[in-house]
């Protein structure tokens, strides 16, 4: 008997030390993906903002550690701040709020269109229907029902307001976006979840009558502005889960966007 004990014991002690080398190792991921890539920019209070003459992020310490034993804080910020989700209800009367997006549609196989080349030397490039053939042409066609991001590299502006804005003298700003163009093939032609760019909008900067919100959103394709971290993904093969705050009636709101790598 004491033998079975000790047994039982060494295995038992053996079966813990195997599991505790596992999770010191690579922790293993479920549902068939490597690694995980977050696209979230982090908020705070040196975000852009699409009109700096809006109010921004606040941030105020209601409790400490020191004093309460736990640390709370209250913030405010506008519904499209950061990176942020735009709801079929921001640009088209009675369609969805943000909270109101069926659940199904947030996740997604993921499409990076690198159009970098494009924008070099032209901060007003427009992603046309070429651009698209051309990418298709080069990595397939895009799968239907996908989330669309286009990565133009206006990213790498995003800790200078002034230079992520660009705008000149007379306060008209320039980055890139799609075309009407795009943004309808993508939309009829792809049937696209949702379309993405890492500006601070689908519309391109000197845009005055927003021609690609009016369209995609009332098509239901939402939007995802200022995304982050795209040069980490894969051009297909990936899978978008697109997590925004559920705000009751919300127009948009932020949201945590993850790439799950195949």
């Amino acid at each position: 008997m004491k033998i079975r004990t000790l047994i039982a014991g060494y295995v038992f002690a053996l079966a813990i030390f195997l599991f505790a080398q596992q999770r010191r190792g690579t922790v293993a991921q479920p549902g068939g993906f490597h690694a995980v890539v977050d696209l979230t920019h982090t908020v705070n209070g040196q975000v852009p903002k699409f009109d700096p003459s809006e109010d921004g992020y606040h941030v105020k310490t209601l409790q400490t550690i020191e004093k309460d034993q736990y640390f709370a804080r209250y913030i405010s910020l506008p519904e499209h701040f950061g990176t942020h989700i735009d709801a079929p209800a921001h640009f088209a009367r009675g369609l969805w709020t943000v909270d109101q997006i069926p659940p199904e549609r947030l996740v997604a196989p993921l499409v990076v269109l690198d159009l970098r080349e494009g924008v070099k030397g032209n901060p007003d490039f427009q992603v046309s229907v070429e651009d698209i053939a051309r990418w298709e042409h080069t990595h397939s066609q895009i799968p239907m029902a996908a989330v669309v991001i286009v990565r133009t590299g206006w990213d790498t502006r995003w800790n200078s307001a002034k230079a992520y804005r660009n705008a000149d003298a007379k306060g008209i700003m320039h980055f890139p976006g799609y075309s009407a163009d795009a943004a309808k093939f993508l939309t009829e032609g792809r049937q696209a979840l949702g379309l993405g760019i890492d500006t601070l909008s689908v519309d391109y900067g000197p845009s005055t009558d927003f021609p690609v919100h009016h369209y995609t959103l009332a098509h239901s394709v939402y939007h995802l502005e200022n995304v982050a971290n795209l040069e980490h993904v894969p051009a297909t093969g990936s899978t978008v889960i697109v997590a925004p705050m559920k705000i009751e009636g919300g127009s948009g709101g932020p949201v945590r966007i993850l790439a799950l790598l195949p």
